[in-house]
């Protein structure tokens, strides 16, 4: 099983979700790696059973980069029936995440609730948050693997 974290940060903040998130996923033996959007390959989006997407908000939506990401290379990969995931830290409204699990859903992704949003800097206890999500990822994905 694999799993990716991607990610489009504009002040670290989402950089540093991605990274816990990433060893949440981690520490339940699951390869994962946490990627820049910019570098993300579309061999590891197709090998991954379980994707993670993060954006920060921008005028109430996600970055245009990561929407573009969104409709066209993740959607090119046929994502369907994979688990994702939906987070992103923001200044004012926060609607990336929320956006981004819609799109998901679109796509027939399974996506792990909650979406997980932070203002601003992620506190220990946020980080804390994000290594929770990251290990139900796993878990989701372990369990999935079971009934295949």
């Amino acid at each position: 099983m694999k799993a990716i974290v991607v990610y489009l940060s504009t002040s670290g903040n989402t950089k540093a979700m991605a990274e816990a998130i990433a060893n949440g996923i981690e520490s339940k033996n699951v390869d994962v790696k946490a990627v820049s959007f910019y570098d993300v390959k579309l061999e590891d989006l197709n090998e991954a059973d379980a994707i993670a997407v993060g954006s920060s908000t921008f005028y109430y939506k996600m970055l245009a980069p990561m929407e573009k990401f969104m409709n066209e290379t993740l959607a090119s990969t046929n994502p369907k029936g994979k688990i994702g995931a939906a987070f992103g830290s923001y200044g004012w409204s926060g609607e990336a995440p929320i956006l981004i699990a819609e799109k998901m859903r679109e796509l027939g992704i399974t996506v792990v609730d909650p979406v997980l949003r932070i203002l601003h800097k992620p506190t220990d206890k946020d980080v804390q948050e994000c290594k929770r999500l990251g290990v139900d990822i796993a878990e989701k994905l372990k369990r999935m693997g079971k009934t295949v």
